[in-house]
């Protein structure tokens, strides 16, 4: 193989995997609902206001409803966005509104946590 083919293959090499990072998002739609890597379904809060970069559930609340964490390297793409929490970690954003999961959902497929209080609902694609 010549110097020029070594050098065009990696390159499309990398961009294949670049561009297979830019698209994949942080959670998948399943069965109407937004779900997490770990197919356990995903929640939004409506005391969050969508789009202002902040959530409310904190301490306690987010012991009960863990945020869909983010990496510090992870970039907003499309409907995807990412938040800084108050203690400065990062968590993911759909359409402006944070995501969580819900402590006492037990498997893949459980939406145990749409409604409680009439303010936690299941996030939808």
């Amino acid at each position: 193989m010549t110097k020029t083919l070594k050098l065009t293959a990696t390159v499309l090499l990398m961009a294949a995997a670049g561009l297979a990072a830019a698209q994949s998002a942080p959670a998948t739609a399943k069965d109407g609902a937004l779900v997490g890597a770990n197919d356990m379904t995903l929640y939004t809060f409506d005391k969050d206001t969508a789009g202002s970069g902040k959530s409310v559930c904190n301490g306690p609340c987010a012991t009960n409803w863990p945020p869909l964490m983010a990496r510090a390297e992870d970039k907003a793409s499309g409907d995807w966005t990412v938040i800084t929490r108050d203690d400065g970690s990062k968590q993911w954003a759909y359409k402006g509104k944070p995501l969580y999961f819900w402590a006492k959902d037990a498997k893949p497929g459980d939406r145990t946590g749409d409604g409680i209080n009439q303010v936690w609902h299941t996030a939808k694609p």
